[in-house]
């Protein structure tokens, strides 16, 4: 069976893939301060969007090899802090993963959130318009349908749907995007965008959002810090300086020379074709030793900004009882994000690690790294 099912699902067996990661988002829940009750919504949630992938026993390989994860496990985490209060916990998750084609992972994908959207009875107009774009007879890529989960207080979350550009092929990519922005009403917006060397991702905000953004994801091959600092099309949050400043301090360096850096735009408006919000990811796991010493930079980056960093130092030991020198890689990218009328935000995306732990690396000596999880 696919899709979110209608009653209360039971906890799947000690050993699987939904008991590991349920496990993960209880204890994380109560770093974001989230209660008993909606933790367990959202634990029964994640576990139902998983569909049977989250029986599957963890001494069995990935279900797929997503490229969600760096492990391939379809489930990873993220902390958003903001200036004065408890992170914002997300959770993103593959529906698809357990499927034998990409046809049938999209198809999955689109049954889970559309059930999602009965349950919780939101639109989903927006996906409805532009789905031939990104769900063609014959899809390419590395994905097919993500759906991110913003898990706030009451128990209903925040949906987002990642979709996948290159559905009908690399080249097409920026006019698939091109397509879906001028379907979506942003006719202007793809003029906006800086240079880029590809289009991973576009986002769609589907719910309870208080203004539903169109999110579009840009890779930068080489980025510097100082291209880094240009990259804004916003005309306000982060000037070039600060943007440059979070680079170094989080990568370490002043040129991504191996997995490449990612911006955002995000649109909210159809008149001016400005982005409302900005933001820029750092993979910082290709440009660091051991998660300790990302956890080092990350945890100065938010005390910067004014943010607690306790609640970050605690989700490590709320995802795995290793320590952070032995691997790298639990904290895949940080981000510095900016939405129009919001103070800025810090991001750590936190990969679960269900299936493998990639292990410390000398810097200076390692190999360009495969493109993996680029949300």
């Amino acid at each position: 069976m696919t899709g979110l099912l209608p009653d209360i699902t039971p906890d799947p067996p000690a050993g699987t893939l939904g008991a590991f990661t349920r496990a993960q988002l209880v204890r994380l829940c109560e770093i974001a301060e989230l209660s008993p009750d909606d933790t367990e919504a959202y634990a029964r949630t994640l576990v139902e969007a998983l569909g049977p992938a989250a029986e599957r026993s963890l001494a069995l390989p990935p279900p797929t090899r997503t490229f969600l994860s760096d492990d391939h496990t379809p489930v990873e985490y993220s902390l958003s802090f903001s200036p004065g209060r408890a992170p914002v916990l997300r959770v993103l998750v593959e529906p698809g993963c357990g499927a034998d084609t990409r046809v049938e992972n999209g198809r999955i994908g689109l049954d889970v959130v559309r059930a999602m959207a009965r349950r919780w009875d939101f639109s989903t107009e927006r996906l409805d318009e532009i789905e031939d774009l990104f769900f063609p007879a014959q899809p390419k890529g590395p994905l097919a349908l993500w759906i991110a989960l913003e898990l706030v207080p009451g128990g209903v979350p925040r949906v987002k749907v990642y979709l996948n550009p290159a559905a009908s092929g690399v080249k097409r990519s920026a006019k698939t995007v091109r397509k879906a922005l001028r379907r979506l009403g942003h006719k202007r917006a793809y003029a906006a965008l800086p240079k880029a060397d590809g289009h991973p991702f576009l986002a769609l905000d589907l719910g309870r959002w208080e203004t539903p953004r169109v999110k579009v994801y840009a890779r930068h091959l080489d980025l510097s810090a100082a291209e880094a600092g240009g990259l804004s099309r916003t005309g306000s949050g982060p000037g070039p300086a600060e943007i440059q400043e979070f680079f170094r301090a989080t990568a370490a360096t002043d040129d991504l020379d191996r997995r490449p850096g990612l911006s955002c735009h995000s649109f909210t408006e159809t008149e001016t074709g400005r982005p409302s919000g900005f933001t820029v990811h750092i993979p910082v796991r290709d440009y660091a030793r051991d998660d300790g010493e990302v956890l080092e930079r990350a945890v100065d980056v938010l005390r910067t900004h004014g943010m607690d960093p306790a609640p970050l130092v605690g989700s490590l030991s709320a995802l795995t009882t290793r320590r952070p020198e032995d691997g790298v890689g639990l904290i895949a990218y940080l981000a510095l994000a900016h939405q129009q009328g919001h103070p800025p935000r810090v991001t750590a995306y936190l990969s679960s690690e269900a299936y493998a732990v990639r292990p410390p690396t000398e810097q200076g000596r390692r190999a360009p790294a495969e493109v993996g999880a680029e949300l």
